[in-house]
């Protein structure tokens, strides 16, 4: 056990110093504890590959050099600025849709609604194995049709405290890169041991106090589609319109040493796809990049955020991104209802088939509503109305 141990930490250190030996490299790494959680699935960065290649950007607004959500609506600072934990379970793409989707609804109320939206929630409800990981389409999708309600951080740490309806249920953990100041213990130790998917709340928790005590009552929606937008100017567009937006990027070996600065690829094979939540942009010494708000606590990384280098689709990031309607109308108390009526194919099976295959159901659902999934019991937010993309 413990030559083993020691090779593992002789292997970090070499990667540690390949990385900081390559010329031109614009960020610092550090020694990490290899470990690797589920994130967003493989058939869900393949679509959103293909969501790049088949929708042109059409951009005719100014983009400013750099922008930052917290800056731009101070009024709504304290949710957007809320690093949370997604502890040792791969709901990373639940995290970032029930952040972002949070800091939209702030945004969208002028700051009369400014709550955190349930992790807990969309990571069990909106999947039967959410710690297995997903995509970045179907959690607005849930919270579309079927609300989110509200929920802050493991017993109730984080900015927002306790109170809410639904808190997240899995323990803080320190999550790759040098433990530092970070006072959670380590993925895959006895305090953060690999999670299994919890049951979807039905309930609120025990401490939930009004107006939050309520589950039905508690949710809250949004009107309108998911919507998307790829490449550098469309996703800038799409957060300056409307707020934080979500996103996915490929991860390396490498990303589990990054300590600060630009991330880029520099050494090491692909591990799997990682959502996040992109907040704004910006230039140092001549580099462009994107400011990206992780699931990892506030202690990882750049007070929990990161830097990406912006314009070369590094990693993917710049695929897709999914977001909720700049000027959505968000309601309490659920979304839509039932099914539409009329669910059934109008089209053969093999149509049918491809379009669900191809990812493109938003498009095609009401030719293919039963096999789009629109016959469901909690259908997808894009069967209740006309899709609504942004490129």
């Amino acid at each position: 056990m413990e030559k083993t141990l020691i090779a593992s930490l002789l292997l970090c250190a070499a990667a540690q110093d390949d990385i900081q030996n390559t010329p031109g490299v614009l960020w610092t790494a550090g020694m990490h504890a290899k470990q690797h959680v589920a994130g967003v699935k493989p058939e869900a960065m393949a679509r959103r590959a293909e969501f790049a290649k088949t929708h042109q950007q059409l951009i005719s607004i100014a983009i400013p050099d750099s922008f930052d959500s917290e800056t731009n609506w101070p009024h709504c600072a304290e949710v957007i600025g809320d690093i949370r934990d997604q502890s040792m379970c791969g709901c990373c793409w639940a995290f970032a849709a029930a952040s972002a989707a949070s800091d939209r609804l702030c945004i969208a109320t002028n700051a009369t609604t400014k709550v955190p939206l349930s992790a807990q929630d969309v990571c069990f409800c909106a999947s039967d194995d959410g710690c297995q990981g997903g995509d970045i389409h179907g959690p607005w999708d849930y919270i579309q049709s079927q609300g989110a309600v509200t929920g802050g951080q493991f017993n109730g740490t984080g900015p927002f405290g306790s109170g809410f309806c639904q808190d997240f249920s899995l323990p803080h953990c320190h999550h790759h890169g040098p433990q530092g100041k970070d006072p959670y213990p380590a993925e895959g130790s006895a305090g953060c041991p690999q999670q299994k998917s919890a049951q979807c709340p039905k309930t609120c928790d025990a401490a939930a106090k009004a107006p939050h005590a309520t589950f039905k009552n508690d949710k809250w929606s949004f009107a309108g589609e998911t919507q998307s937008a790829t490449g550098e100017s469309g996703i800038a567009k799409a957060i300056m319109e409307g707020g934080p937006v979500e996103t996915a990027f490929t991860v390396y070996e490498d990303f589990s040493n990054y300590v600060s600065g630009i991330y880029h690829h520099v050494s090491g094979t692909e591990e799997g796809g990682h959502a996040v939540r992109i907040v704004g942009w910006g230039v140092e010494g001549g580099v462009k990049y994107w400011k990206v708000a992780n699931s990892w606590n506030p202690y990882w990384g750049e007070k929990g955020y990161f830097r990406i280098k912006r314009g070369n689709n590094e990693a993917g990031i710049e695929d897709q991104v999914t977001f909720s309607p700049a000027k959505a109308k968000w309601s309490a108390g659920g979304g839509p209802g039932p099914a539409p009526s009329g669910c059934a194919d109008s089209e053969d099976s093999s149509y049918c088939g491809y379009t669900k295959t191809a990812g493109d159901c938003k498009f095609n659902f009401a030719k293919c509503k039963k096999t789009c999934g629109c016959c469901d019991k909690s259908p997808p937010g894009y069967c209740f109305g006309t899709s609504d993309v942004v490129v």
